[in-house]
Order: C-alpha cells, then structure tokens, then sequence
C-alpha cells in the first residue's frame, strides 16, 4: 500500500505533504500499524480528524537523543505510549524469562522497545525538549497511572509521572480526553493549568480544592505498609466507574507534590464508537516494514471486527475495570457490517470472519439499564459470585449481528474468538444463541476460560463456582451430539492463582485426568499492574474483605503447580513426585485408573512397606530367621560325617 495512506513517518513525507510542523509526536513502544485494533492508531486518527496534525515515531532508539527529534518539536506536544502491551508484559515470562519473540515489532523482532518504555521515551524527550508538553497514554501508562506493585522489580512503584517527567496521562481508551487535552493545548493554555478534563491524571504542587474528592495514603505509607496499601487499592478499584467516581489525590510527600486523578469519561455512544472505527485507516502495517517480514500481530485482527468495549464480568486477575471499565460500549450493526464488507474486498480474505467480539465477545449490552444513568454498583458484580437478579441477560442483538454477518456476500464462516462468558450465556432463558454459537461459530474447538476447578479458588479468582462450568459442558456436548458435530471444548486454565494451593492444584489435575485432557499450554498467573489478583500477590491480603490469602510465590512451588497440569509430560515427572510427595498424595501414584503418575523403574519413593502383624498379649516374640546350608546345617558349624 502506498506510504501516502499513513500518517507521516519522516521528515520526506512532512514535505510531501507540506507540513511545516507538527502539532504532535506520537512516539509509540510497537512499529507503525494504522489500524483500528492498535491505539496509536485510533488517537492519531481521533486528532487527524479534528484537525490537528500528527506525525509517529515508531520504536525510537533510545540509546539516541537524537532519534525522538526525527520530526522535530512539535508545537503542542509529544504523545507516549509503550505500545498495545505493557513492555515488561512484552518482554518478559511470567518467569521472568525474556521472551523470543515480540508481535508488535518488524518480523517479530525482540529488543526493538526498552523495559520501561513509557518512562524511558518520556525522560528521552525531556533530556532535549525541557517545556514541550508530554502526553502518556496507552495501557502501561493507564494502569501505572497511581503508586503501584512491580512484579519485575518486586518492588512498589511511584505513579508513572513522577518517573517519566511526563506532565499528565490520558487513562482509559482516551478519545475523549485526548480531543480535550489538545484544544486546551491548541488555545494556549498551559499543560500545568489542565487539571479540569475527565479521564485525565495530572501532578500539582496544591491540594486540590475539591471537597468531595478522595485522599489516599501517601506513597511513602503505602510503601512501607502493605496492609495500607491493599486499602489503597481498593479504594481506587471502587472508583472506576465514570458515573460516580471521585476525584482521586495521592500525596508525595518526599516531592511536595500531589498526583491527583479525574475521574473516568463517560462511555462513548454507538454513533461515537461507529465514527472511531470509520476513521480513514489504512488497516495495515507501514510499508516501511515489508522487507522485514512485516508485522506479525496484524494476522490476528485484519480479518476480526471489534464489536464491543468494556467488561462487566470483573475478573480479580484483569485489569479491564481500570481500563475500559464495566460498562459495555457497542458498535451498531451497520458500522460492523461496513467493515466486515470492506474485508471482503481484500485480496487475503479466504472467506473467514476471524472474531466478532471485544474483552468478551457475548456481551452487547450493559448488564442492566441502571449502569448508562446510574452506573456500575459499587460493592456488587454483575455476575460474581453468582449473576445479579436485576443484571438482563439478552443475546438477541448479537444473534441478529451474526446473522447479518453470515450472510454477506463472499462470507463462507464467522468464528467468535475472543472468549465468551458461559456464566451469562447460561443466565439467558433464550437458548437461541446458544444453538447458533454451536452449529454456526465454532471452528472446531471452542475456547472458554473456566480458570480452575476449586471454588475456593474460583472465589479468589471472581468466577463462577465449578458446578457452572459443569453444566455449560454438560450442554455443550448434548448440542454437539444432536447437531451431528463433532467439536472440542479447549479450557483455559491458570495455575498458582492467590488462593492456590498444592491440593487445589491436585485437585485440577484429577478433574484433567477425569477429563482425558492434557493442555499444550498452562497460563500461571502473572501479576500485572491494577488488578486485584496482583494486589493479593503482594499483601497476602484479599483487599475486598481484608482477610489474609495463600500465595504460592515460591518459584519452586509454582512449578510444580504448573507441572500438574500437565502431569503426563514425562518432562514434568520430578516435579509432579515431590508435589504429590509432599501433600501425601501416594495415591495417586500407580497403575489404577485414578493415577496420575506410574512410578519409574528403579523409584522407590513409593514403595510400600507391609506392616508387621500386632502380637497377641502373652505370646512369646518369635526368634530371628536363621539362615541355613541347602542341608539344613548352620553356617559356620561342620557337620560330621
């Protein structure tokens, strides 16, 4: 595609398009793709439109002062993102293994981003431009937005403006805020004095004058004290919804400074989200890239229509209810259907819709009409730990979507992909969906995320009891055998979750046994920035109820978590032994059906002593055995002929 359908990239095409300078610099952690799916794209776009210019540089060398001014200054800002991915998340296993591979980068090359990278372009930048205005967004600014847990440096961390110098953040999906952000900017006034646009995080050096607004503890308590800390938490958890959240404040007091956060925007409408996805994309990576391999992470989104924002199902693990919030945002049938035809006309379409669907592709409407005037319920999940009566589960819209869909011309197949919550596909008195999904939208397999099988676990995780998932099995199978299919259920399943342990880890295993199933992969559970699970992992406290939580932090123990999951993998053997060994499970070591393990030749951890026989009371105690020759005589003693 030719370089003319992207935002400029270098100074050549500034002068291609007669473009003396810029309003901004997006510098992004991820290359240069102008799709609706990557959000440089999406906020670049949003200005475009707007009429502000923007230029991007893509993955900066940050070894280079020079390689953030290959656009110039810009006049209003710079905008900073680390990509699509928080880069830690990005470049490190949950092991803290560096990664082979990087999907936002040309060929999937690793090493083209820095650790940190928000921090690092924002103090890059500052290091040349010491006024211009920085602007962070994306997800690693957004959930780094207050003082924070690091997993990588196990340490708690200053809220990402005091590190980066950077002068306010656009949390959330930002295409409000930015829009607001910029025409301050554009109309003179300073970035200091922008402390009034929702969906924004700025520092001050005075105590907001707000009477209703939130004090925090102060960074240096909540560093010190974990106990104070998981309090903190969940003070910001519960405001996160745009209708009634409050300002928050969290003093520095080291720095004499205060970090204080608006609260969230409100929702777009169907019209606003329709007019995002419209923009004039070019739905590709950069030509720039193509000697490189091009980029490997537009293979799963060219070919898939985002339906849906938001996320109401409120997993402790996600940090979605800090990012996008609980309140589902929709496109309407026609935006979609515009898109899906313009896919169609692809040289690379084969026919098939990859996805359609969001965080969770079921869901394509607020849980009840309450949360678009009123909100999400503060102390209440709509579906945890079990659906809420007043919470309207309707599949309606997105079983006429996907007829739609179905229909087009050149359209031989429409998969849902991205993961659909059974709790509320079972809440639906209407099983119309349901059939549909099963005979029309599986490719085969059907991924679902039960998660664990133990409700204790579950119950630390947010979901529903196992019993639930049961049952979506249960009539998963029933469908497929009247439908003449022949379709597999594939789970995803987390290990060393807060909450786990060893024997809720055995547990799993049996019901994997039960199950003839063994997964390929097992997902132990990585504590990423602004979700409850991570806050659990670092305080040992459920920040809900204040009650302490088992955490598996041990590496060796959360090894062998994992490795019970897959417990037929002869690689996993040892570590499989010493986990049953140690919570004396010996039984589940042998040849019977209920095994998980056989012993291996020549291992006698698991053999079985008889044990001797109670005497009676009064019986003489039976002499030693005594060996003897082949003729009876004792060893030692001559026999005489």
């Amino acid at each position: 595609m030719d370089r003319t359908h992207f935002l400029p990239v270098s100074r050549a095409d500034l002068i291609a398009r007669g473009i003396d300078r810029l309003d901004f610099v997006y510098i992004s952690g991820d290359a240069y793709v102008d799709h609706p799916s990557f959000g440089t794209a999406i906020i670049s776009r949003i200005l475009e439109s707007h009429g502000f210019t923007v230029g991007i540089i893509a993955q900066p060398d940050w070894k280079d002062p020079d390689s953030i001014s290959a656009l110039g200054e810009p006049k209003l800002g710079f905008l900073v993102s680390g990509g699509n991915m928080d880069s830690m998340v990005n470049h490190y296993s949950v092991t803290k293994k560096r990664r082979r591979q990087d999907a936002y980068s040309p060929g999937g090359e690793m090493g083209r981003r820095p650790d940190y990278a928000a921090v690092v372009y924002s103090n890059l930048i500052r290091r040349t431009y010491k006024k211009t205005p920085i602007i962070l967004g994306g997800i690693e600014a957004s959930l780094r937005r207050l003082g924070h847990y690091d997993y990588w440096s196990d340490k708690m961390k200053r809220s990402i403006l005091m590190d980066s110098g950077a002068d306010i953040i656009s949390y959330g999906m930002g295409e409000r805020s930015i829009v607001e952000i910029a025409e301050a900017l554009r109309s003179g006034i300073p970035v200091r004095e922008i402390s009034f646009v929702r969906g924004t995080v700025y520092k001050t050096s005075e105590m907001p004058m707000d009477p209703d607004c939130i004090h925090l503890p102060a960074f240096d308590k909540i560093q010190t004290s974990k106990e104070l800390y998981a309090k903190s938490f969940y003070r910001q958890y519960l405001n996160t919804d745009p209708f009634t959240a409050k300002t928050l404040v969290e003093p520095y007091t080291a720095d004499n400074l205060y970090v204080v956060q608006n609260p969230p925007q409100k929702p777009l409408t169907t019209a606003e989200m329709d007019a995002v996805y419209a923009l004039p994309y070019a739905r590709t990576y950069h030509p720039d890239y193509e000697a490189a391999g091009g980029i490997p992470a537009i293979e799963e989104v060219k070919f898939s229509l985002i339906s849906n924002r938001g996320c109401f199902g409120a997993c402790s693990f996600c940090a979605l209810t800090f990012h996008q919030g609980r309140i589902i945002q929709t496109r309407s049938h026609e935006s979609l259907l515009e898109e899906a035809s313009m896919m169609t006309q692809d040289p690379d379409f084969k026919g098939y819709i990859h996805d359609v669907g969001g965080p969770t592709a079921n869901f394509r409407q607020p849980a009840c009409k309450k949360q678009l005037t009123h909100g999400a319920c503060k102390n209440r999940q709509c579906l945890f730990p079990e659906p809420c009566p007043n919470m309207e589960a309707d599949h309606s819209d997105y079983v006429a979507l996907l007829r739609k869909l179905r229909a087009l011309p050149k359209v031989k197949k429409v998969f849902v992909r991205s993961g659909i919550r059974f709790d509320y596909l079972l809440a639906d008195p209407d099983e119309t969906f349901f059939r549909e999904l099963v005979k029309h939208h599986v490719s085969g397999q059907l991924k679902v995320a039960p998660e664990h099988v133990s409700d204790g676990v579950l119950k630390m995780m947010g979901k529903p009891q196992n019993s639930v998932y049961r049952k979506f099995v249960k009539r998963y199978k029933e469908l497929n055998q009247e439908m003449h299919l022949d379709q597999y259920l594939v789970p995803y399943l987390m290990s060393s979750h807060p909450g786990s342990t060893l024997q809720d880890a055995i547990r799993l295993a049996e019901y994997l046994r039960d199950l003839g199933y063994m997964p390929e992969q097992v997902q132990d559970f990585y504590p990423t920035p602004s979700t409850i699970s991570t806050c659990m992992y670092y305080t040992g406290l459920d920040p809900r109820t204040m009650k302490p939580v088992y955490v598996a932090k041990d590496p060796h123990e959360k090894a062998m978590q994992r490795a019970l999951i897959q417990y037929r993998d002869p690689k996993n053997y040892e570590l499989v032994t010493e986990a049953l060994l140690k919570a004396g499970r010996k039984d589940l070591v042998g040849t019977g059906p209920k095994c998980l393990l056989r012993a291996r030749h020549g291992d006698t951890r698991f053999v079985q002593k008889t044990p001797a026989k109670p005497m009676k009371a009064g019986a003489k105690k039976p002499e030693a055995p005594v060996s003897r020759r082949w003729d009876g005589s004792k060893p030692g003693k001559n026999k005489r002929r």
